[in-house]
């Protein structure tokens, strides 16, 4: 697997233990936390499309992007330790991911200096990404979460362009990074391909 923020993802795991406790004694549900990550994105996503001038939701995101990675790393935690692991929690797990990614990411293409053309190409990438990596199953390979720029690291890259907006840097800064992102999705897509073909290749005799 490339190098993704995705590998320190039992560490993260580790501090939310506490978080995991206090909802299973409150009887939360693994697919009640993937619906509520994505009810949050949705929200905040309106936000940021009806008021993109607005630098305090701007500089709010990235703690709404760490909030949203702590929720959906919860619902598969909760899912392994009540044996709640059900095939609806695996679709809406996929399906939520990518509304959820949709809702935050497309705004800032109405952010002042941002680039419209490229915001919605990087945000397709990324789909594209997730595609590749859901691919993989289907030749009888794992799940696919190779990087660079998988889930996780699309969550600091977008996270560190808003608070680049919200600094008022310029807008060859937060373009750059958004080109750089997009490269590094195409990366992604290639090594998420290339796992899931090797069950394809044919063994040596």
């Amino acid at each position: 697997m490339s190098y993704s923020i995705y590998q320190l993802k039992p560490r993260f795991q580790q501090l939310l233990r506490p978080a995991l406790a206090a909802l299973g004694r409150m009887g939360v549900t693994p697919n009640q936390l993937t619906l509520g990550a994505m009810a949050l994105s949705l929200v905040y996503g309106a936000a940021l499309a009806i008021a993109p001038a607005s630098m305090a939701l701007w500089y709010a995101l990235p703690l709404v992007l760490l909030l949203r990675m702590a929720l959906n790393a919860l619902d598969g935690m909760l899912a392994t330790t009540t044996g709640r692991q059900t095939a609806l929690g695996a679709l809406l797990n996929e399906l939520c991911d990518q509304v959820s990614d949709a809702a935050l990411y497309l705004p800032f293409a109405l952010a002042a200096g941002a680039s419209a053309p490229l915001v919605v190409i990087v945000v397709v990438a990324a789909l594209l990404a997730e595609f590749a990596g859901v691919l993989a199953q289907a030749t009888g390979a794992a799940r696919a979460y190779d990087g660079p720029m998988g889930k996780s690291d699309r969550a600091v890259a977008f996270g560190l362009a808003a608070l680049l907006l919200a600094a008022g840097a310029a807008p060859a800064w937060f373009n750059g990074l958004l080109l750089l992102v997009l490269l590094l999705s195409l990366l992604t897509i290639f090594n998420r391909l290339r796992r899931a073909l090797r069950p394809c290749a044919p063994r040596t005799p």
